[in-house]
């Protein structure tokens, strides 16, 4: 069993709607795997579910070697998630933000500090530790949200369109920092519409209308072509 992030057979349906149709995949520790697809593809459904906020109705999901149906907490204590709508409290500073969800997760105390700033530092962000959320611009709400997905040291990190509505520069520099949590031994999952945020030494699956229709390394996949356009004559979708 592997010890990042397994997904087996995975379905789900709205009423008479197939959202996952079978939906199998692994993703190893140390690895970063973009999750790509056009809208409607069942991106959502299927962070839901790996997130418990949404239970399947078929199919296995184990996060670290915890089987998520079987023992929920221990699976999720396992993940470390920054969703595609900011869940920050704006009236609060970085920090307060970052210790209530340390509380959340049960941290003791007395480590709550250093983490943080572990955290903060991971980012470059301490020097704002005591900003109120509100102060801050899209791309440092978006560096606290992923710092304060790592404090309780997950081992698996999920990703949900987290650039959406950043500028070049602020989508860039996350996209480099969360490849490089993975060369540092973190499972990453990214999910994303956007083929300029997935290298060609990244692991890749393609999810189109409820199904996994393509995975491996991206470079092997798009062979001569861009990903844009390889994406688009599988799609139909422009990335």
């Amino acid at each position: 069993m592997t010890l990042g992030l397994s997904v087996q057979d995975l379905s789900f349906t709205y009423g008479a709607k197939t959202a996952l149709d079978k939906v199998s995949f692994t993703v190893e520790p140390g690895r970063f795997c973009a999750l790509l697809g056009p809208n409607g593809a069942g991106k959502s459904t299927l962070i839901s579910l790996l997130t418990r906020l949404l239970v399947a109705s078929h199919g296995d999901i184990s996060i670290a070697g915890h089987d998520l149906r079987a023992t929920p907490r221990r699976a999720l204590a396992e993940l470390g998630v920054v969703f595609q709508q900011p869940t920050l409290d704006l009236n609060l500073s970085v920090r307060q933000n970052m210790s209530y969800f340390a509380a959340l997760h049960g941290l003791p105390r007395t480590e709550v500090p250093g983490r943080i700033d572990e955290a903060l530092d991971r980012l470059d962000m301490r020097a704002r530790g005591d900003e109120k959320v509100h102060a801050l611009n899209g791309g440092h709400r978006r560096r606290m949200e992923l710092a304060r997905a790592l404090l309780h040291q997950p081992a698996v990190l999920l990703l949900d369109e987290p650039t959406v509505g950043l500028d070049a520069a602020a989508r860039q520099s996350i996209t480099k920092h969360v490849h490089d949590l993975a060369d540092q031994g973190l499972c990453v999952v990214w999910t994303t519409h956007l083929t300029d945020e997935v290298r060609d030494t990244d692991a890749l699956l393609v999810l189109h209308k409820g199904k996994i229709i393509e995975s491996g390394k991206t470079g092997d996949i798009r062979g001569h072509t861009p990903l844009s356009d390889w994406f688009l004559s599988q799609t139909g979708a422009k990335a």
